[in-house]
C-alpha cells in the first residue's frame, strides 16, 4: 500500500522558489571536458563522420574529466542524475544535494539497466524466447540487487515497445512482435525491479518506454515517424504500455517518434488524456534524452523555448539532458505562457517518486562496501546461466548432428567465438569483458578438445583433426541496439565465405548466430545441417551454448520475432491481415516476385533434440472465458520443455482480423514418452476489437482456435461466441 506523502510534498512546495521547482524537473548526465575545443557530442560526430579516426577519438578522451554541474547543483538547479553507476560518486553528490542545498532535497538516480548491472543476462529480445514470466522477473530482481547497491534509484526500462520490423536496431531490447508476449514481458520486469516494497533498498523504479508505437517506426529506421490508424494503435501497440502502468510502474518515458504528426514528446493526448486521465497513472513521466529540444527538428516548435513550454503542458515532468525547462521555463511562467500550477503538478510528481524510494528518509541507501559485496554473487551468475541456456533457439539440426557426443573434436572459426566483450549485445554499460565467458574459454575449461581459428587460417589443418566445425558468425554488439537500424539484415559476406569454405572440407557444420535481431539466412540454411540461435547471451554465453550443442541443456527457446528470408520482405510478422488476394503460387496474388510468401522460420518456432505431439484438443465456455485444454506428448527419448502457444482467428468480423493471434501460452516439462494436459485460458474481453469508430465491441462467431509448437504446425478446433448476427457476414 503506497503512503499518503501528499501533505510533506504541499508544504516542500510551499517553501521552494521558482528556480528550486524548476531545478526538481532537471536531469542531467556528467559532462565530459578536457583538452578539446568543442562538445563531446560534436567530437562524436567528428568520428561517426570521418573527420578525425577512431585512434584520435580515443586519444582525446584519455585527456577528458567528468563535470558533474556541482555548482548548478548547490543552487538547486538539478534534481536527478542520468548515468552514474558507482555508490562513491552517488553519495558524494547526494551529499551536495542534502547538506548543501537550501532545501536538501534528495536526488534521484537513474540508469540505463536494461538486461542486467554487473551479471548482464541476454538482451531482451533473447530473454523473450523463454517464454518464462517467472525467469523474467528474476533476471530484473537480480538487475535490480545490483544496480541499488551502486546507487541507482530508477531504470529506463523495460523497452514494451512492440517491434515488427527487424531492419529496427532496437528490436534488441524488446519482446519481439506479439503484443501478448510484450505486455507479459514488461510486466514481469516492473515486478522484478520495483520489488513489493519500493522504499526498500534494493528496489528501483520502472521507468516504462517508449510510449508509444516507437517500434513502429517506418522502415525500420530508428527515430523515424510512426503514422498508424487508430486502430491498430490501441490494439497492437498500446497494451503492454497499460499492462505495465497497471502492475504498478511508477514511470513512464514518451518515445522520440511523433504518432499520427505530433511528436509523443509535445502529445497533450497521449501524455495527459490517455496515459494520466484514461489509464489512470501517478507516477513520473520523464523525456527521452535531448527528446523535447529535439521537438524543434520535428517542427512542431520554433525553438527550445516553444518546445519546453508544449513539453511541460503536455505532461513531460522531467526534462533528461535537453535543458530546454532550465533555460526557458522560469521566464515562461513569468510571462504567464505556462501556469505555475502546471510546474506545481510536475515538482509534486518528481517529489512523490522520491518520497515513495525512501529517499527522504534514507537518502544514502548504499555504500561502496555493499556495492562491492552485491556484484556477480554466485547466484545471480547461475540465473544468469540460466538465461541464456532458456533463450537459445535451435533452428536447424538436420541428421541430428546436435547433440554432440562425448570426445567429439571441434574446429571452432570466427572472432566471436572467443571476444568476450561481444557476448554481452546493445545496452549492457555496466558489463566487464573480463566477466564473461566465451565459447573458447567454456571450451578449454572443460577439456574439450578444440583447434581455434579467428580467420580461418589454418583450416584444412584444423578441418583434418576435426570431428565438426562450429562457425561463430552473426553481428556485433554494435550493429544492433539504438541508432543501429540497418537496410541489409543478411550475414556479412566474410561470414558466409567461411561457412562454405567449412562446409567444403567435407565435415559436419554448426552455425553458431551471435546477433540482436532477426536475420535474413536462406543461403546459411540452406547450406549448413545445424543453426544455433545463439543472440548475445550475456556473461554465461559460452557455458551456455556449450551445454547446448553437448546435450547437457535440452533447447527449449521459441522465436518471439518472424525471421524473414529477405530483408526485402520487412515488415514480416505472424499477425497480419489477409487480403482479398492473400499470397499464393496464382500470379495476382500479394508476394513478391524474386522471394517467397512465407517466412524462413516462423514465429513461435525451435526445435528441441525431443519431439512432441499435439492431441485431443478440447474448448469449454464459461462465464468468463474460453477454457482450451490439450494433450502434449513427448515422443522422443529425451526430457524436454515444450512451449505450448494458442492462437486463435476471427474469420468473419466488422473489420479484417488478423490471420492469426497468440492469446495464451504456457510451459510443459515432460518425461520421454510422457502426455501431460496442458490448460490455457482465454478471457472473452481479450477477444474483443475497435470498429471504424472506435468502439470496442467483443467479437460474435465462429472462433477458430489453433495449438502447437510455433504458430505454422498447430491443431485446431473451432467454437461459436455469443450470438451469431445475421448481419455478421452479409
Amino acid at each position: 500500500m503506497k503512503k499518503d506523502y501528499e501533505k510533506q510534498i504541499r508544504e516542500l512546495c510551499g517553501k521552494m522558489t521558482l528556480e528550486e521547482k524548476v531545478g526538481q524537473l532537471q536531469q542531467c548526465g556528467p559532462s565530459l571536458v578536457g583538452a578539446f575545443e568543442v562538445s563531446f557530442e560534436e567530437l562524436l560526430d567528428m568520428m561517426f563522420d570521418g573527420r578525425i579516426s577512431k585512434e584520435e577519438f580515443e586519444k582525446l578522451m584519455g585527456t577528458a574529466e567528468q563535470d558533474f554541474h556541482e555548482e548548478d547543483l548547490r543552487a538547486g538547479k538539478v534534481g536527478s542524475y542520468n548515468g552514474i553507476g558507482d555508490a562513491a560518486t552517488i553519495n558524494r553528490l547526494q551529499k551536495i544535494a542534502v547538506e548543501e542545498t537550501r532545501l536538501g532535497i534528495p536526488l534521484l538516480f537513474g540508469y540505463d539497466v536494461i538486461h542486467g548491472f554487473r551479471t548482464v543476462t541476454p538482451i531482451p529480445l533473447a530473454e523473450s524466447c523463454a517464454w518464462d514470466q517467472e525467469l523474467w522477473e528474476r533476471t530484473a530482481r537480480v538487475a535490480a540487487e545490483e544496480a541499488t547497491a551502486a546507487g541507482v534509484h530508477m531504470t529506463f526500462a523495460p523497452m514494451v515497445d512492440v517491434a515488427k520490423d527487424a531492419r529496427w536496431g532496437r528490436i534488441s531490447e524488446g519482446a519481439g512482435e506479439d503484443v501478448l508476449l510484450n505486455s507479459a514481458y514488461g510486466v514481469a520486469k516492473v515486478k522484478g525491479f520495483q520489488g513489493e516494497d519500493l522504499a526498500k533498498e534494493n528496489s528501483m523504479a520502472a521507468c516504462v518506454k517508449h510510449l508509444a508505437a516507437y517500434g513502429a517506426a517506418e522502415a525500420g529506421r530508428d527515430y523515424n515517424r510512426v503514422d498508424l490508424s487508430m486502430q491498430r494503435l490501441w490494439e497492437e501497440y498500446l497494451p503492454p504500455y497499460k499492462a505495465c502502468i497497471d502492475a504498478g510502474a511508477r514511470a513512464v518515458m514518451p518515445a522520440f517518434n511523433d504518432i499520427n504528426g505530433v511528436p509523443c514528446s509535445v502529445n497533450a493526448w497521449l501524455l495527459r488524456d490517455i496515459l494520466r486521465r484514461k489509464w489512470g497513472f501517478d507516477g513520473l513521466v520523464v523525456s527521452d534524452s535531448n527528446a523535447i529540444a529535439e521537438c524543434v527538428c520535428h517542427g512542431i516548435a520554433e525553438d527550445k523555448k516553444d518546445a519546453a513550454r508544449q513539453a511541460i503542458l503536455a505532461g513531460i515532468e522531467m526534462d533528461m539532458s535537453s535543458n530546454s525547462y532550465t533555460a526557458h521555463l522560469r521566464e515562461l511562467i513569468e510571462r504567464g505562457e505556462v501556469a505555475e500550477s502546471v510546474l506545481d503538478e510536475a515538482v509534486a510528481d518528481v517529489l512523490r517518486i522520491k518520497y515513495e524510494l525512501g529517499l527522504f528518509e534514507h537518502p544514502y541507501q548504499t555504500n561502496e562496501t555493499r556495492e562491492q559485496n552485491t556484484m556477480l554473487k554466485l547466484e545471480y551468475r547461475a540465473v544468469a546461466l540460466e538465461a541464456a541456456e532458456k533463450s537459445i533457439v535451435l533452428l536447424k539440426n538436420e541428421d541430428r548432428v546436435l547433440p554432440l557426443k562425448p570426445g567429439t573434436k571441434l574446429g571452432i572459426f570466427g572472432t566471436l567465438a572467443a571476444d568476450r566483450g561481444q557476448m554481452t549485445g546493445a545496452w549492457a554499460i555496466g558489463a566487464r569483458p573480463e566477466d564473461c565467458i566465451s565459447i573458447v574459454d567454456a571450451l578449454e575449461a572443460n577439456n574439450v578438445h578444440y583447434q581455434y581459428s579467428a580467420d580461418g587460417t589454418d583450416l584444412s589443418k584444423i578441418a583434418s583433426m576435426s570431428d565438426v566445425l562450429i562457425a561463430a558468425i552473426g553481428e556485433t554488439k554494435e550493429e544492433s541496439g539504438e541508432a543501429a537500424s540497418r537496410a541489409d539484415i543478411t550475414l556479412k559476406p566474410k561470414d558466409m565465405e567461411l561457412v562454405r569454405a567449412l562446409c567444403a572440407t567435407g565435415k559436419p557444420v554448426v552455425a553458431v548466430l551471435f546477433n540482436g535481431r532477426p536475420l535474413a539466412i536462406p543461403e546459411l540454411d540452406q547450406t549448413v545441417p545445424a543453426i544455433v540461435e545463439a543472440w548475445h547471451p550475456g556473461l554465461y554465453a559460452g557455458s551456455a551454448i556449450m551445454h547446448v550443442l553437448y546435450g547437457i541443456t535440452n533447447p527449449s527457446g521459441k522465436l518471439t520475432t518472424t525471421f524473414p528470408a529477405s530483408a526485402g520482405q520487412c515488415p514480416m510478422y505472424y499477425a497480419h491481415t489477409n487480403t482479398g488476394r492473400p499470397g499464393g503460387k496464382s500470379k495476382f496474388t500479394s508476394k513478391y516476385l524474386d522471394a517467397p510468401v512465407e517466412p524462413l522460420y516462423p514465429f513461435g518456432y525451435g526445435l528441441s533434440y525431443t519431439t512432441y505431439a499435439y492431441e485431443n484438443l478440447a474448448l469449454e465456455k464459461d462465464e468468463d472465458g474460453l477454457w482450451v485444454r490439450v494433450q502434449v506428448r513427448n515422443t522422443g527419448k529425451r526430457a524436454g520443455e515444450e512451449i505450448v502457444q494458442c492462437y486463435v482467428q476471427m474469420p468473419c468480423a466488422k473489420r479484417v482480423r488478423p490471420v492469426r493471434e497468440l492469446k495464451a501460452f504456457t510451459k510443459t516439462a515432460l518425461e520421454p514418452g510422457e502426455t501431460k494436459q496442458a490448460e490455457l485460458k482465454i478471457a472473452y474481453d481479450s477477444l474483443g476489437y475497435y470498429d471504424w469508430e472506435m468502439n470496442w465491441i467483443p467479437y460474435e462467431g465462429n472462433l477458430k482456435v489453433f495449438v502447437g509448437g510455433n504458430v505454422r504446425d498447430t491443431i485446431s478446433a473451432e467454437v461459436i461466441l455469443g450470438s451469431m448476427s445475421s448481419e455478421m457476414c452479409e
